[in-house]
């Protein structure tokens, strides 16, 4: 048990070093995450459907 607390504070310790981002700034990051991922979708959903339509056209 002993082993365990002495776990827990050690980890207490270490994140009261972390250097946590301010509010404006992970506001910034969540934008540009969620833009880069909406970015990177469509642009696989446009590959997507020209590879499709190029196969339907070979096919046919």
């Amino acid at each position: 048990m002993q082993r365990l607390t002495k776990f827990f504070s050690e980890i207490a310790r270490e994140m009261r070093k972390v250097s946590w981002p301010h509010r404006r700034e992970m506001t910034r990051y969540t934008i540009t995450v969620l833009s880069t991922v909406a970015i990177v979708a469509v642009f696989f959903a446009v590959i997507d459907l020209g590879i499709s339509k190029l196969i339907r056209l070979i096919l046919e």
